[in-house]
């Protein structure tokens, strides 16, 4: 706790903690996806890359509990047919994340921005893309290859991956097992990725493990109050303060 209070005063940890807490809570009620809240949230107040570090561990646990619903020879068929996609998510993950140390901070507003308020109102739009199965492959490639670019960068894959699913007519079950899986591996990538890094270090990592409990409990909430939510509502009314969160660091990109 010094060395995370040493980052940071102690209301900046406080509203990390409840930046948290409501990530968790949409995760949990709605199945949103929890890394675009957080780093929204967490950028606006702190530093884009002690931002990123503080969602890391967060995402990697919230992920395995998700892909530990589902049994192991699921896990693999999942895996045999979307090797492609899968490779270059967690292949680009490795190598993007690298250069995050490199990014002014000014440029870094404006990475974490651009990207939350594109993804929240392609969501909201409710726009549709179609992969035809000849281009299977290719589209395997290059849409794992910019999901993974941006998970790298900003430590949230998620949207893109959902876009992408829908986009090949993957029946929900099937995208509910085929994300587990993704956001699984591509979590394991993403821990490594920023031990080698120096984003995750002996200074950031107690920060993002304090993280931990206000996620979990915000998904708890979330999961006994999901019934009593419209989840469409709710869905829409998160995606469009996501836009208005996301416009505010792209605004700091440029005019700060």
């Amino acid at each position: 706790m010094q060395n995370t209070l040493a980052l940071m005063p102690i209301w900046a940890f406080a509203a990390a903690t409840l930046v948290t807490f409501a990530a968790g809570f949409v995760k949990g009620a709605v199945g949103f996806a929890m890394p675009l809240v957080m780093i929204s949230g967490l950028g606006l107040f702190l530093d884009p890359t002690l931002a990123i570090a503080g969602i890391i561990l967060p995402i990697v646990i919230s992920n395995f509990l998700q892909v530990s619903r589902f049994g192991m020879a699921e896990a693999k068929l999942a895996i045999a047919e979307y090797w492609r996609y899968i490779l270059i998510v967690c292949a680009m993950i490795l190598v993007v994340a690298q250069f995050v140390t490199d990014i002014p901070t000014q440029v870094m507003y404006l990475v974490l921005g651009v990207p939350v308020v594109i993804l929240s109102l392609i969501q909201l739009t409710g726009i549709r893309f179609h992969v035809p199965q000849n281009r299977r492959r290719l589209a395997d490639w290059s849409v794992g290859a910019l999901a993974g670019g941006l998970g790298g960068l900003t430590g949230t894959w998620g949207p893109p991956t959902v876009l992408y699913l829908i986009a090949l007519e993957t029946p929900k079950a099937r995208q509910l097992l085929v994300q587990g899986v993704v956001y699984g591996l591509g979590s394991i990538s993403l821990l490594a990725a920023h031990l080698h890094s120096g984003v995750l270090n002996a200074v950031t990592a107690p920060f993002s493990a304090a993280l931990l409990i206000p996620a979990f409990f915000g998904m708890q909430v979330g999961f006994r109050l999901s019934d009593r939510l419209n989840p469409e509502v709710f869905r829409k009314s998160t995606l469009l303060v996501l836009v208005l969160a996301g416009a505010n660091l792209v605004r700091r990109g440029i005019f700060e």
